[in-house]
């Protein structure tokens, strides 16, 4: 069980990372205050390959989102499973403990 809360941590540092560079890697959807009032209207006929692409990478963000949730989940069950109640054994568990 040590060894699959080990993998999760792992792979939980991995997910947020790459959730972090995908966010970043979105364009701005508005451009500040300006926007509201009709300044950015080049946006919304703009079409092809930036559109797609931006919608995939808003797609993998929900996707990543989602995996980030569920392995945080999991390691918390998992370190509730193993029943250590001297140390929490998940990486989580230690950072909400401090």
């Amino acid at each position: 069980m040590e060894i699959l809360n080990t993998i999760l941590n792992i792979a939980l540092v991995v997910l947020a990372i790459g959730l972090i560079i995908v966010v970043l890697a979105q364009k701005s959807k508005s451009g500040g205050l300006g926007s509201a009032f009709g300044g950015e209207s080049a946006a919304f006929t703009s079409r092809g390959k930036a559109a797609s692409r931006e919608v995939k990478l808003q797609k993998l963000t929900v996707i990543l989102a989602i995996l980030v949730g569920v392995f945080a989940i999991a390691i918390l069950i998992l370190s509730n499973f193993l029943g250590d109640t001297t140390e929490t054994t998940s990486f989580i568990g230690k950072l909400l403990v401090k």
